[in-house]
């Protein structure tokens, strides 16, 4: 089973093998490595620190709104 997290890219390195992503809040470094042309604003889903997919906005919305539920009931 794989776990992820949708998170907005707010900056890419200049090496473009990295980017600073927003995710609930937290602003954490990723790599982008497996994707290819991430841009600034779009939405990404990370697992163990790496941006595995792009997705939409309506996607990655749902996405944090759920995981905001899951965490405002622990």
């Amino acid at each position: 089973m794989c776990l992820s997290v949708p998170a907005q890219v707010i900056e890419i390195e200049p090496s473009g093998w990295k980017a600073r992503v927003d995710y609930l809040g937290s602003v954490v470094v990723v790599g982008i490595a497996l994707l290819e042309n991430v841009e600034l604003g779009q939405y990404v889903l990370v697992h163990a620190g790496e941006a595995i997919q792009l997705i939409d906005m309506e996607t990655a919305l749902d996405g944090i709104a759920l995981w905001k539920e899951m965490i405002d009931k622990t």
